[in-house]
């Protein structure tokens, strides 16, 4: 009788706390995590509406060019307007990956960009109406990633692991650094799609005169220089082509004269920014200007912070 009386009273504790489990499961469920890009854009719509209405613009725009290619038959224009509005969500995806805030005024920058870029430059073939426009953007370019490079200076040196100190000087030449590297990674993409895929993203110019060791015939590594070029006639196997037939009188270039425009201009603006981010940090951040682009890097919460907001 004693151990019946034993086994019984487990059974009671063990269907207890079954039960209490059952019911904690029941009445209290686990919560829900938010998206990482639907949470941003809340976050977005509360601290930063002047860039999430310009964001809402574009995006609407967006959508529309991309019906009116549809209806035309454009599909590879439908693919850039569709890799935008992927774009598009990489602010937000950065603020909330790496904890930092964007300044109104440079998430409508990037915005503006990449619709400058994609829809009304490819798109609207705005890089071959108007020869400025590449390289405007080229120049943006080197200003804004030379902003994202003193933000992720500070975003090491706030990590416990990987910390170091940099004199504003050494600052400025690593945010510099990094802009070019993005500039020049950015040309390796352009001949990646010009080799394999047979666009033109690398811009031909023409030119009237070239310098080159392949013509030399005595092989003694001295350019020959070919001056006053007016015509230039294509032989290939299909038959034989003048340029003259496309409105062209010169020698056509094949990306070398853009892919070096491109990269001096992403230089002159990347100058530019190191030049502001090194007086920005000599006067310890009293730059009124150069805080509208430089990225913010939120504080780590500490454990007991976080024990308390939860």
């Amino acid at each position: 009788m004693g151990q019946g009386k034993k086994f019984c009273g487990m059974l009671r504790r063990l269907g207890s706390v079954l039960l209490q489990g059952t019911v904690g499961i029941i009445y209290i469920p686990k919560k829900k995590k938010k998206p990482i890009f639907i949470s941003s854009l809340v976050q977005q719509i509360k601290t930063n509406k002047a860039a999430f209405t310009v964001y809402l613009i574009l995006r609407l725009l967006v959508i529309l060019v991309m019906i009116r290619c549809a209806w035309q038959g454009r599909w590879e224009s439908c693919f850039v307007g569709f890799l935008a509005l992927v774009l598009f969500l990489i602010p937000p995806f950065i603020e909330k990956q790496f904890r930092i805030v964007l300044p109104s005024t440079l998430e409508i920058i990037v915005f503006v960009f990449i619709f400058c870029a994609e829809i009304l430059g490819e798109i609207n073939c705005y890089y071959v109406k108007y020869p400025l426009w590449d390289t405007m953007l080229h120049t943006t370019n080197g200003f804004l990633f030379s902003a994202f490079g003193f933000c992720l200076v500070d975003l090491l040196n706030r990590n416990k692991r990987v910390r170091f100190e940099l004199s504003p000087l050494f600052l400025s030449l690593v945010a510099f650094c990094f802009s070019m590297t993005i500039g020049v990674l950015w040309e390796f993409f352009e001949f990646g799609c010009d080799y394999f895929f047979h666009t033109d993203m690398q811009k031909d110019f023409l030119i009237s005169s070239v310098s080159s060791v392949s013509l030399d015939v005595a092989n003694s590594n001295t350019p020959i220089r070919i001056s006053g070029i007016q015509d230039v006639i294509l032989h290939t196997v299909n038959g034989e082509y003048d340029l003259q037939q496309f409105g062209l009188s010169g020698y056509l270039d094949i990306g070398l004269i853009d892919t070096m425009k491109d990269l001096f201009v992403n230089f002159i603006g990347a100058v530019i920014f190191s030049v502001i981010g090194f007086f920005y940090v000599k006067q310890r951040g009293k730059g009124a200007f150069a805080r509208l682009f430089i990225p913010v890097v939120l504080e780590e919460k500490s454990p007991q912070a976080e024990e308390t907001t939860q």
